[in-house]
């Protein structure tokens, strides 16, 4: 490991938060941070709803050119669901330069969203009595996860989609560093699975794995926990989790725009560049074309806005998962204190994150971050109301990562909590 240069923790859902949902190798945000998202930014949906009030596109338009500017990015699309009405907005730029703006329907890296993807197909075999959420690691990959304390006799299939199996969240960056350089020199290499778990049980886990009934258990997200429960449905199946995902979800909902590119560093048309500045850099890099073999099952996915508001909308409906399997997915535990730093409040179930809303209740959804890309999706409960968000341009500075944290969560608030009155689908 290049220890000199290893990438910062906040990176998920930040893969998650921030970038704890981060798939690049994202983990949480320091331990050594100390800042919070600004209580103004969480808040902002609060202060500026009232009582009756709709969203217009042209509301929603001033709010995303805010956010913007507010985060620093490059650029920023938004799609807003209310029941049977849609509107959406854009500010920035497709590609840095040309003016060009960012494309409505584009096609982007959904990163950790991929997660609850996954999780959902675990589940359904799970209801098919295929496997079972309390099945050790080791019932399906015998001797892969040991080591150094770790130990797959111990993991559940439960603690690998919950993140309280603790085994570390290696990132492939870990490795070869994480300068601009660093991305150049590796953007186009294959990684598997297998290399990604060897790199996780290298170390020490976090924690002991958690007990299926604690109610707050140890918690750290764990991209590598995912490549297993991807390589668990290959066992299972016999079919590789890309293939089941796609026969179970994409083609049933019909999610033309979604795919897992396998070694293919491109993304159809219309897309977005997406742009990082990394750790010593004081330019942006493009990080459009790049091999995301080593996100996987953790976060693999190329897909759009209206079809993460398809899948999503069917998940939360109980259109893909029986009652049983729902309530397991929707049973949350506290997240960590790193990843709560971005995300306030914030409870994690199996492959889907909720957090309170201002005006009550709660929104459920993933995030996903990678070098240079940002996604955010956002749905009330039944899936009545939905928010999906996609940008560019980020840097390696935790203060500006939680600035730009807060900004997205104010206008996920906001939207879920006022709707909005638009165009009717």
């Amino acid at each position: 490991m290049n220890a000199p240069t290893k990438r910062p923790r906040l990176r998920l859902v930040t893969a998650a938060a921030v970038t704890a949902a981060l798939l690049g190798g994202a983990a949480a945000v320091p331990a050594a941070a100390t800042t919070t998202v600004p209580k103004a930014s969480t808040d902002s949906a609060a202060s500026t709803a009232s009582a009756g009030h709709r969203l217009t596109e042209a509301e929603l338009r001033r709010a995303v050119a805010r956010t913007l500017e507010d985060a620093g990015f490059i650029g920023l699309t938004v799609e807003v669901r209310d029941g049977h009405h849609r509107i959406h907005a854009r500010a920035g730029e497709a590609e840095r330069g040309t003016g060009r703006p960012m494309p409505y329907g584009a096609h982007y890296r959904a990163a950790s969203v991929t997660k609850s993807f996954v999780a959902t197909v675990v589940l359904q075999l799970v209801a098919e009595g295929r496997l079972s959420l309390s099945d050790p690691v080791d019932r399906w990959l015998p001797g892969v996860v040991s080591g150094n304390g770790n130990d797959g006799r111990r993991i559940t299939v439960r603690n690998l989609l919950q993140h309280t199996s603790g085994i570390h969240n290696y990132a492939y960056s870990d490795d070869t560093g994480d300068s601009a350089a660093d991305f150049e020199r590796t953007r186009f290499d294959h990684v598997s699975p297998e290399r990604v778990v060897a790199g996780a049980v290298k170390h020490r886990p976090d924690f002991p794995p958690a007990p299926a009934d604690d109610p707050k258990p140890d918690w750290n997200y764990s991209n590598p926990g995912y490549v297993l429960a991807g390589m668990i449905i290959q066992k299972v199946t016999g079919r590789a989790w890309p293939e089941e995902v796609r026969d179970r979800i994409i083609r049933p909902l019909g999610l033309t725009g979604t795919y897992e590119p396998g070694d293919d560093p491109r993304i159809k048309a219309p897309y977005a560049h997406t742009y990082q500045r990394f750790p010593g850099s004081d330019g942006w890099t493009d990080t459009t074309l790049r091999n995301v073999s080593w996100g996987g099952a953790a976060g693999s996915l190329i897909s759009t806005d209206r079809d993460l508001d398809r899948f999503y909308t069917a998940l939360l409906s109980g259109r893909l998962l029986p009652p049983a399997q729902l309530a397991e997915m929707r049973r949350t535990v506290p997240v960590g204190p790193d990843f709560e730093v971005a995300f306030p409040h914030a409870q994690y179930g199996l492959g889907m994150i909720r957090q309170p809303l201002s005006c009550g209740g709660y929104r459920w959804g993933h995030g996903g971050d990678l070098e240079g890309a940002t996604v955010r999706t956002g749905f009330t409960e039944g899936g009545r109301r939905s928010v999906t968000i996609s940008s560019s341009g980020k840097t390696a500075d935790d203060e500006q990562i939680l600035r730009a944290e807060g900004a997205l969560q104010g206008l996920i608030d906001r939207v879920l909590c006022e709707g909005i009155g638009g165009r009717k689908l």
